[in-house]
């Protein structure tokens, strides 16, 4: 399977920012109503949720007026996260697929009617795998199932749903967690794996640099990823607010920034994180875009 995936990369790489000329594109996961104010500073596009962006529980009356919303704002919408609410099981013995992806398959053909490039595929809640917890941290699975087999399952349903959207032209991205997060991909490697065992264009990955600092990932994943790699979230080491909120730690970054700079990174690279007081937000938005610059530069 990772052979057929090496050829479709190739084949595909028109798709890929790693193959595509330009600059490093900063974004940031901000309500449509901040994104004047974040093409004033400098922005390039704003990141939300995906369900609160495409309804795609609710009808086309519904989604005409959000469609209105979202081509109206000031800054285009590249990419959305909370791809899955949390109410889906994707995992688990009694996982029921269906209701799940006509779910995504409407979003995503909505997001393809305002031009949005990525899904990020986090949804730790809809995609960990069923337990029990006992007294004393012992976790119980359901018999005969575990992590291993919820992983292959996730891997499964990325495949499905990448031959439900294969005619879209939005990606999605598999975005690693931290443990306490999710209890399967936490590293870029792990979601690596799986886009080679998918083998789609509809399935990429995300590297968010925040998750790869806490879990000790190194930056030489992102040069593994190569042009699989469609998307980046950021936030401040260990506070996870706004890149720049300590310059002490702004060191921390450079590692993860020289990597996409090696691999000629040229996607978005998106804010993901706590910006302080509302009356700060234009400074804080302003320190996160110079620090973000810097490490690109």
């Amino acid at each position: 399977m990772a052979g057929a995936a090496t050829a479709l990369t190739a084949g595909n790489a028109a798709e890929c920012p790693a193959k595509c000329g330009g600059r490093i594109l900063f974004g940031a996961c901000r309500p449509l109503s901040d994104t004047a104010l974040m093409k004033s500073v400098g922005y390039d596009f704003v990141e939300n949720p995906f369900g609160a962006m495409f309804v795609p529980d609710k009808g086309e009356e519904e989604w005409k007026c959000q469609k209105e919303a979202i081509m109206s704002a000031a800054l285009p919408l590249r990419s959305c996260n909370g791809f899955l609410p949390g109410k889906f099981r994707v995992t688990g013995k009694d996982a029921d697929w269906e209701p799940i992806l006509k779910y995504a398959e409407t979003g995503c053909r909505r997001a393809d009617e305002v031009g949005l490039k990525t899904v990020v595929f986090g949804s730790g809640g809809a995609r960990n795998v069923p337990v029990t917890y006992h007294a004393g941290g012992k976790i119980e699975y359901p018999e005969g199932f575990d992590v291993e087999h919820g992983r292959d399952q996730y891997a499964e349903f990325c495949a499905v749903l990448a031959k439900r959207i294969a005619d879209c032209k939005v990606t999605v991205v598999i975005e690693p967690l931290r443990p306490n997060e999710t209890d399967i991909i936490h590293y870029v490697w792990q979601g690596l794996q799986i886009v080679e065992e998918v083998g789609s264009p509809r399935i990429r990955q995300l590297a968010d640099i925040f998750h790869m600092m806490m879990g000790r990932e190194p930056a030489e994943s992102i040069v593994k990823a190569g042009d699989r790699l469609m998307h980046c979230h950021i936030a401040d080491w260990k506070t996870r607010k706004f890149p720049g909120y300590d310059p002490e730690q702004t060191y921390r970054l450079k590692p993860y920034f020289d990597a996409l700079k090696q691999i000629g990174y040229a996607g978005g690279v998106s804010c993901e994180c706590s910006w302080g007081e509302k009356s700060d937000l234009a400074k804080n938005l302003e320190t996160a875009l110079k620090t973000m610059k810097g490490l690109a530069s």
